[in-house]
């Protein structure tokens, strides 16, 4: 790992241990502290995602044109900026500012932060990056939310304006830290068609990319989409899981990510990404199943309590599975100077499926408990097609990167000219 990679993994650090600070109690502070009621406080969770779907089909273009490190720096202090806002702002318009401020500067630190990770490292190593980003993202997004819960008090809006603090405090940090980073040369296509006309019709016509998009909805829509909303939801209203129960299943699920993550990496290297993605669809399908007999079976409240919580591992594992599989094919799918768009589009469309999750699945988990995991049971074997059928459309490269034979990787989709 040189150090322009270890740079990039301790700013994903800071990044999710400053958002860990502040995501969970997000609705408390808005809804109770800042007294703004309900209504507000799901307009801030929803500006957080209309933010996000706005800027980052610009996003991408700006990558392409500019390199990735120019427009993380823009982001983390537009971030900072809506962090340190939101924690002294007292009315509704200005904590809807805050948010939109807050929720745009975090979306495009994602492909961003993710375009680095391509450009600094090789189809050998690109796997290894990704997983290591991934454990570090939970790590810090599980440690910052245990020491913002010790600081926070719901009676004293000063505890959440210091909350804030260290997050924007966090971002400026990360921009320290990435101003560092000396970036490999790669790319600039200067002449990007602009977004939404000539690079998404470029991108449109990667088969096999568009195929990977659409995966990528079922697997954001049926697991993380449903993480704080239907199968919270589910577990409370079928299966009596208590709040503290909840607690841990949410802890159950990071602890799997950070014990099994380089176990995992073993395991999934060294195999058929599109038979990895599948794999990951038959054990979310398990999980589902497990967390059908939590809610419908007939055994004790610790046999429900239990299962609740092994759903959330066996989630866990899935997610362990793909982040050195899913990211690195994005990457490894795009033309070359195109992996800033592609991982743009990529987090379009997590974000969309994150969007649309709860608001499917939260009615859903509540009220219709056998339909909800009979409904998501089959998402989950979905993904195993879907995954089945990618794995037809890739080259041998894409689908096993080991047989890459130079430290170049190997790219899918028509080359990119980059005459004047």
């Amino acid at each position: 790992m040189g150090a322009a990679m270890r740079r990039i993994h301790v700013g994903n650090a800071l990044s999710a241990f400053g958002l860990g600070f502040t995501v969970p109690y997000l609705y408390v502070y808005v809804a109770q502290v800042r007294g703004l009621g309900a209504m507000t406080a799901g307009l801030v969770l929803a500006v957080f995602a209309v933010a996000a779907l706005i800027v980052l089909p610009f996003a991408g273009r700006a990558i392409v044109r500019r390199g990735p490190l120019p427009v993380l720096l823009a982001a983390l202090v537009t971030a900072a900026l809506g962090a340190l806002s939101l924690g002294i702002a007292g009315s509704a318009a200005a904590v809807l500012v805050s948010a939109s401020l807050l929720g745009a500067g975090q979306a495009v630190m994602q492909p961003a932060l993710a375009t680095m990770i391509v450009d600094c490292s090789s189809a050998e190593t690109r796997s290894r990056a990704f997983a290591m980003q991934f454990f570090l993202q939970n790590l810090g997004l599980g440690v910052g939310g245990l020491i913002g819960g010790h600081l926070v008090d719901t009676t004293s809006a000063a505890s959440f304006t210091l909350l804030f603090a260290i997050e924007a405090a966090m971002f400026l940090l990360l921009a320290v830290v990435m101003t560092t980073v000396r970036m490999p040369h790669a790319p600039r296509i200067e002449d990007a068609p602009a977004a939404g006309r000539g690079s998404w019709k470029q991108l449109l016509g990667n088969r096999a990319m568009v195929q990977l998009c659409v995966l990528g909805f079922v697997l954001f829509f049926a697991c993380y989409g449903q993480f704080e909303s239907g199968l919270s939801a589910y577990g409370v209203e079928a299966a009596g899981i208590s709040t503290s129960a909840l607690g841990t299943a949410l802890a159950a699920n990071t602890l799997m990510i950070v014990v099994a993550q380089f176990a995992v990496l073993r395991f999934v290297e060294r195999r058929r990404r599109s038979r990895v993605i599948a794999a990951v669809g038959l054990i979310w399908a398990v999980a589902w199943a497990v967390a059908g007999y939590a809610g419908l079976g007939h055994g004790s409240q610790e046999m429900a309590t239990a299962a609740f919580v092994s759903t959330y591992a066996l989630f866990g594992l899935g997610e362990a599975m793909l982040s050195p599989t899913v990211a690195p094919l994005v990457a490894d799918l795009a033309p070359e100077g195109m992996a800033g768009q592609y991982n743009s589009a990529f987090a379009l469309v997590k974000q969309l499926a994150l969007a649309v999750g709860p608001a499917v699945g939260g009615p859903l988990g509540a009220s219709l408990h056998a339909p909800y995991i009979v409904a998501f049971l089959v998402f989950s074997l979905g993904i195993t097609v879907l995954a089945v059928r990618l794995g037809r459309r890739l080259t041998e490269v894409q689908d096993q990167p080991w047989l890459a034979k130079s430290r170049v990787v190997a790219r899918g989709g028509a080359p990119v000219s980059t005459d004047v």
